[in-house]
């Protein structure tokens, strides 16, 4: 980190970095943010840590898939088993546990890819205003208090049945991490995976007159999936094109596409989550 690096950016890379303690075992310690549970985001964040550490440097993770088994403490460190599952001539496989009280909390399985040359073509990003203009524009920069991430949001593409009340199940939103950071492919990984968590699954929400963080509302991730497409620098500004094409039986789906200011497509996330509304007495 550079000197110039402001101090909640910092703490998040700390975090990320994990403890060795012995051959394939980490530990990390738990940041909260104020949600019922351990957020999600660290967990995936530390897991492809954990894996990466136990990698040769040449291949970079290109997808990640989990599983959310147990609530997490925030309170309390994580301990991350690597398992070796497999080192072949062109992919490396690893499976990652996340362990707290002596119960696997979370696992996943996370595959890397030397690179090689290839058929390229992507899906378009959106023409929208860039942060510059939105900003210009007086939209206002979200931030969580003593947290260096950064939203900016758009309005979401609309039908003609949308309404401000009850808006659809889509949203866009530039984010970053405000700060300075070193040019570690890894890292910004790390951090991408991370970040990717937030607002994939309240998205599910749209549509049906219920808001995030709501006392009825109980919310929790089951899954989390993503796939890398490029090199990516997270302290540069990112869209985030979310749709939910589906909910019922108390779970909701959500997928992303996370664009650079370019115009490339970065990466792709995709996510279930328990949505569930709890009986008033």
């Amino acid at each position: 980190m550079t000197q110039t690096a402001t101090a909640p950016l910092e703490a998040l890379v700390t975090l990320l970095g994990l403890e060795t303690l012995e051959e394939n075992l980490f530990r990390g310690h738990s940041q909260d943010l104020g949600f019922p549970q351990l957020f999600g985001g660290q967990v995936l964040g530390q897991a492809l840590s954990a894996a990466t550490r136990t990698v040769p440097v040449e291949r970079q993770v290109h997808s990640l898939h989990g599983y959310f088994l147990r609530p997490g403490d925030a309170h309390k460190p994580v301990i991350y088993q690597v398992d070796g599952v497999r080192d072949g001539g062109s992919f490396t496989t690893r499976r990652i546990s996340a362990i707290q009280n002596g119960k696997t909390i979370f696992f996943c399985s996370a595959s890397f890819h030397g690179k090689e040359a290839g058929f390229e073509h992507q899906l378009a990003m959106p023409d929208i205003e860039s942060p510059e203009q939105l900003i210009e524009q007086g939209a206002r920069i979200e931030r969580y208090e003593g947290h260096p991430i950064e939203f900016l949001r758009l309005k979401a593409p609309s039908s003609a049945s949308d309404d401000d009340a009850c808006p659809p199940p889509r949203q866009r939103l530039w984010f970053r991490l405000a700060g300075e950071l070193p040019e570690d492919d890894a890292l910004h990984r790390y951090l991408l995976t991370y970040s990717s968590d937030f607002n994939l699954l309240a998205t599910g929400l749209g549509g049906h007159g219920v808001r995030f963080g709501s006392p009825e509302l109980q919310m929790a991730s089951l899954d989390h999936s993503l796939w890398f497409h490029r090199d990516v620098r997270v302290n540069d500004w990112i869209l985030y094109e979310i749709d939910s094409p589906w909910a019922g039986g108390a779970r909701s789906f959500a997928r992303g596409s996370l664009y650079n200011r370019h115009g490339e497509l970065v990466a792709s996330s995709a996510q279930e989550g328990l949505t569930r509304l709890r009986k008033r007495p």
